[in-house]
């Protein structure tokens, strides 16, 4: 091929054709190997491309960041041996027969945490799951994770992902329930990685569902959904019966297309499958990509917030829903549950499927959770007012719990000041360097 080449002038069009036969045979033969060769080369670098890439998504997919995957092998993330085993068993035990054997995934995540403190001081066998990912502050997780180990829950740390270890946990613990909180969250943080919702949302979910329909016997199982999936919604207040199919965020789609998973599994492995669709959570122990959480770290840091405005120029409104009334409702939903009618993936009858709003039915705007901080934080914010983004939020949500109420007994009772002065407590004494002085 050098020849070929080394015949090639530098100014294309200087080239005089020859016209002899056997130059002409010649350049049809190189000309047709190297068409070859240049397709297989093609082919393979396409071949290690495709690899590449599906190495790169598997691992922003399981955290944020691509350092992440060192980050959680520091974490020790082993599971196995009888010393485990005996962790594992001994989390799961319950006070007594009428009591319950609970898998919560997400147990180091804000409600996790609350949700298996409340079931384990009531006498509930508890076992924890969580992948410790870094989409916020990991220390924050392993202070939660702290939390429950003093209460006697063991959190395993792994990954709704990995079906090997699911299949083991359920060859230990006959669980009666799953509580499935595990998720990729936050509205925002999709423009930036799309995957990883994808990841833990979906594929996750389906595994989580895959491991409970084969154990034998089948859990029931309460998860979360999101009050995301009313998206574009105009009607309010926001019911069950209230179309879902104008997502705002993909966050909000996969949450859809969980629920539809779970209709599916439902159908086809009786399933019994409990959605509660959250409405903006908070309290302590919260999550540091909430509005209330970092606008507390910025006003006491003196720096300026920013609060969303409609195109009306009316500030963005929330129905603010206290932790201790989503556990609640969380604990009737699973007390509530029936057993799944499925033995080993086999359905023997119709098994039950649910969906509830769990919210505070009382809409706030984002500007008035300001006033309420700055009057328990006695510092004045630095407000600015700006346009809402087009990043999948939405401008106002609005809970009707009446199904809830009527079925669960779900009765919230924390209005928004009461549950902010329990979170700004907990904030100060979690972050004890974060005090400023007065700015009124």
């Amino acid at each position: 091929m050098s020849h070929l080449i080394d015949n090639t002038p530098s100014t294309p069009g200087k080239l005089k054709p020859d016209k002899s036969p056997y130059i002409h045979n010649r350049f049809r033969i190189h000309s047709s190997s190297f068409s070859k060769l240049t397709l297989w080369c093609l082919f393979f670098i396409a071949f290690i491309l495709f690899f590449f890439f599906l190495s790169l998504l598997s691992t922003t997919a399981t955290t944020p960041s691509s350092a992440a995957a060192s980050n959680r092998r520091s974490l020790g993330s082993t599971w196995g041996g009888s010393a485990w085993e005996k962790r594992v068993t001994k989390s799961s035990r319950r006070a007594t027969a009428s009591n319950r054997a609970v898998l919560v995934t997400g147990a180091a995540g804000f409600v996790g945490m609350h949700v298996s403190l409340a079931l384990k001081r009531r006498g509930d066998g508890v076992l924890g799951l969580d992948n410790f990912n870094r989409y916020y502050d990991l220390n924050l997780k392993l202070a939660r994770q702290r939390l429950l180990e003093r209460a006697g829950v063991f959190v395993v740390d792994g990954d709704i992902n990995d079906a090997a270890l699911l299949r083991k946990l359920f060859d230990v613990v006959p669980f009666t329930h799953v509580m499935h909180l595990a998720a990729q969250a936050g509205v925002r943080y999709a423009m930036q990685n799309p995957a990883s919702y994808v990841h833990s949302n979906i594929a996750g979910f389906v595994n989580l569902l895959e491991a409970c329909r084969s154990a034998n016997p089948q859990p029931a199982i309460v998860w979360a959904s999101s009050s995301s999936v009313y998206g574009l919604n105009s009607k309010v207040p926001f019911s069950e019966k209230d179309r879902t199919d104008q997502p705002a965020s993909l966050y909000a789609a996969t949450k859809k297309a969980g629920e539809e998973i779970a209709h599916t599994y439902n159908h086809i492995h009786g399933l019994s499958i409990t959605g509660l669709r959250f409405f903006t959570v908070y309290g302590p122990w919260g999550r540091p990509d909430m509005a209330y959480f970092f606008f507390t770290k910025d006003i006491l840091k003196g720096k300026q917030i920013s609060i969303f405005q409609d195109p009306d120029r009316g500030t963005v409104a929330r129905d603010f829903t206290y932790i201790d009334d989503i556990v609640k409702g969380c604990l009737r939903a699973l007390d509530t549950a029936k057993k799944s009618t499925g033995s080993g993936g086999k359905k023997k009858g119709p098994a039950q499927l649910r969906i509830f709003n769990l919210g505070n039915t009382s809409p706030v705007p984002v500007s008035e959770l300001v006033t309420i901080l700055e009057k328990l934080l006695k510092v004045k914010a630095k407000r600015k007012m700006v346009p809402m983004p087009r990043n999948g939020d939405v401008r106002f949500t609005h809970a009707n719990i009446s199904l809830a109420y009527r079925e669960l007994g779900y009765r919230p009772t924390t209005d928004l000041e009461t549950g902010l002065k329990k979170f700004v407590r907990w904030y100060l004494d979690f972050y004890p360097g974060s005090k400023k002085k007065s700015a009124w």
